[in-house]
């Protein structure tokens, strides 16, 4: 058997074990890069070595010019699907467990400062990324958490936001968990008076096109926070682009949408907030990923 067929045997097998954001990975890594590369070269499955693998390392850093970090996710797919080719007998040993592991590159996050926030923040004003921009930059919500905000983690009387679920579409799917990414990422935090503002408005709005637009308003989205005013969901791609579109069209230094999360860092530092309760406000799992 041919590693890269084994490789789409491995995907089909496992299919049901992974989740949808996992198995989407996967499939992008191993069809488009790593099974092309082997089965130009008719790599066998019991004939792979610890060489094959480090000489496609090589070539993909190389030839292909991808990062480091991209590399070691190639490995991690790579080692698990001949950890599993072991555990199945098609193999006696696997190579990857002696492959030198891919140094990961030294990623610097470029953030925005609190002045240099302040100065953003009006640009989104009353656009589609007002509320997808304040509560990644008042909250340090990731991209997923953000539009899976839903009115029901809004407790207006108590003055809380609850961070509970997330969304992602892979491949035009909606993909709507009733979940964090982890326990840490399960948090309540109290609710900033200019995102209350915002999300009251917000929330108005969003009732009067409902009423406005009946029937042609689109009710599948209607218990979530980001929509556009024809209930239309603001989707992920979306969010990542235009934020950088805007930034570029008014002049501004352009950062990533999830830097935005290391810009709240930033401000809750400078407001001599403690890094242990940084740490719980992003929702980070370990005090290693916070510092």
């Amino acid at each position: 058997m041919l590693f890269s067929n084994y490789l789409e045997f491995w995907l089909q097998w496992k299919r049901k074990s992974w989740e949808e954001v996992t198995y989407s990975g996967y499939c992008q890594n191993v069809r488009s890069w790593i099974a092309p590369y082997f089965s130009a070269r008719k790599v066998r499955l019991n004939e792979i070595t610890v060489l094959d693998i480090e000489m496609f390392y090589t070539h993909e850093i190389n030839k292909r010019g991808v990062s480091g970090n991209t590399v070691l996710h190639y490995h991690a797919n790579i080692r698990k699907a001949l950890s599993d080719a072991v555990k199945l007998k098609l193999i006696p040993y696997n190579p990857a467990a002696e492959v030198e592991r891919p140094k990961k590159d030294n990623f610097v996050a470029s953030y925005y400062s609190a002045d240099e926030l302040m100065e953003v923040l009006p640009i989104f004003a009353n656009t589609k990324m007002e509320l997808p921009v304040m509560l990644a930059a008042f909250y340090g919500l990731r991209r997923s958490e953000v539009i899976g905000l839903q009115w029901s983690a809004i407790d207006f009387e108590r003055k809380i936001v609850t961070i509970s679920r997330t969304f992602e579409r892979i491949k035009m799917v909606d993909v709507s968990k009733c979940r964090t990414k982890n326990k840490s990422s399960f948090r309540s935090l109290p609710l900033i008076p200019a995102v209350e503002q915002a999300l009251l408005k917000a929330q108005k709005r969003q009732r009067q096109q409902m009423k406005l637009c009946g029937n042609s308003y689109c009710k599948e989205y209607k218990d979530y926070i980001c929509v556009d005013d024809m209930g239309h969901l603001v989707t992920p791609d979306y969010v990542t682009r235009v934020f950088r579109e805007m930034l570029l069209k008014n002049g501004f230094r352009p950062i990533r949408y999830h830097d935005l999360r290391h810009s709240c860092a930033s401000l809750l530092i400078k407001n001599k907030v403690t890094m242990k309760e940084v740490q719980m406000w992003l929702g980070h799992s370990s005090f290693s990923t916070t510092a």
